[in-house]
């Protein structure tokens, strides 16, 4: 019989080589399941009993300094793991229900920045994205929903940046998702006082060419952010909407004015992951096929620059403008006529749309 120690490790190495995004421990009634996000899906690969699970909670809380007796409030936590002679980092989050905790444990390999020519569909998309890229300084916003492969984009071309480009780049997160030896990283950390506001602030004292902010989430971020685009920096950072012209909107809503946002808005992206058609499975891929294909999903990007973009700002602020781009629909349509895609992307695709 394994013991606890046995059986944790056995379960991250698993979920690292089938190369699972997320270990889901949930607990049931009588016993709890342990599932693996795999291409966005939950995959169930255990039953374990109450007492097997509780116990392995209480291992990873311990790794992951955690309080052992505390089950009655969310946690998380942070620890590393070596396996397959790869350090891969663990980012822990534990749940209270109506049955027992639940733990969720995101896999981060260390070093593992997406090579750019496996980051899209459609290579036209990378060759625009490092085209931006060559900006001395404004905005660069990234939409979409969580899940959608933001964070991988930003870091590759974050790597492209600093190793290509030769320029000092600073990241602030909350938390930070992947580890970078020649980034600059900094956590948000509300009760030492850095906010984003206020590490932004910091970043902009300490000679930065490049700045990642994770995520725009209130107006004082916006404006601040901004402000650093207009002060020759380029700034890459995320927001959550459905469409690239939702940023433009969103940045209004802020309270940034017009007329910055002209000034330092270079390109704003939309972007959705979509599964591959397999070239062997007829339908849904096997786990076996799964471990041995190593792209199986690519990201999809609307892309709004140049004067398509200031013709999308002119009709937000109210005046008559006309302006034509290709949107995510027109792109997935096109990897389906190529056949690329599952004509059941297009599918879902417009569901969430009707659904958000």
């Amino acid at each position: 019989m394994q013991t606890i120690e046995q059986l944790a490790d056995r379960l991250v190495e698993d979920a690292y080589i089938l190369q699972a995004s997320d270990i889901h421990i949930v607990p049931r009634k009588q016993d709890a399941l342990v599932q693996f996000r795999l291409g966005g899906m939950l995959v169930t690969k255990h039953v374990l009993s109450k007492q097997m699970c509780e116990r392995l909670l209480a291992h990873f809380k311990f790794l992951a300094d955690m309080d052992i007796g505390e089950r009655r409030r969310p946690q998380s936590g942070a620890m590393e793991m070596n396996v397959a002679h790869t350090t891969v980092h663990l980012r822990l989050s534990t749940l209270p229900t109506i049955y027992d905790e639940s733990l969720v444990i995101r896999l981060l390999p260390l070093h593992s920045s997406l090579p750019l020519k496996q980051l899209a569909l459609f290579p036209s998309t990378i060759k625009k994205l490092l085209a931006l890229l060559n900006y001395s300084h404004g905005l660069m916003i990234f939409t979409g929903p969580t899940g959608s492969g933001k964070t991988t984009t930003l870091y590759s071309l974050l790597n492209v940046c600093r190793h290509h480009f030769q320029r000092n780049v600073i990241t602030l997160e909350d938390p930070v998702e992947k580890r970078a030896e020649d980034v600059l990283q900094v956590q948000v950390n509300e009760k030492a006082g850095i906010t984003y506001a206020a590490g932004l602030k910091a970043i902009l004292r300490h000679d930065p060419d490049v700045i990642m902010v994770g995520e725009i989430r209130d107006a004082e971020t916006a404006r601040i952010a901004v402000r650093a685009a207009l002060t020759g920096h380029l700034v890459l950072t995320t927001m959550h909407t459905k469409d690239a012209v939702g940023a433009i909107y969103r940045l209004l809503e802020f309270g940034v004015p017009f007329q910055e946002m002209a000034q330092t808005l270079v390109a704003v992206t939309a972007q959705r992951l979509v599964q591959l058609k397999c070239p062997f499975c007829e339908a849904e891929c096997s786990p076996f096929c799964r471990q041995y294909r190593p792209v199986r999903r690519v990201g999809v990007y609307e892309l709004l620059y140049g004067s398509e973009l200031a013709q999308a700002m002119r009709a937000a602020k109210g005046e008559q403008a006309t302006y034509v781009y290709t949107r995510l629909k027109d792109v997935i349509k096109k990897g389906i006529a190529l056949g690329f895609l599952h004509e059941h992307v297009i599918e879902s695709w417009l569901l969430d749309e009707a659904t958000s």
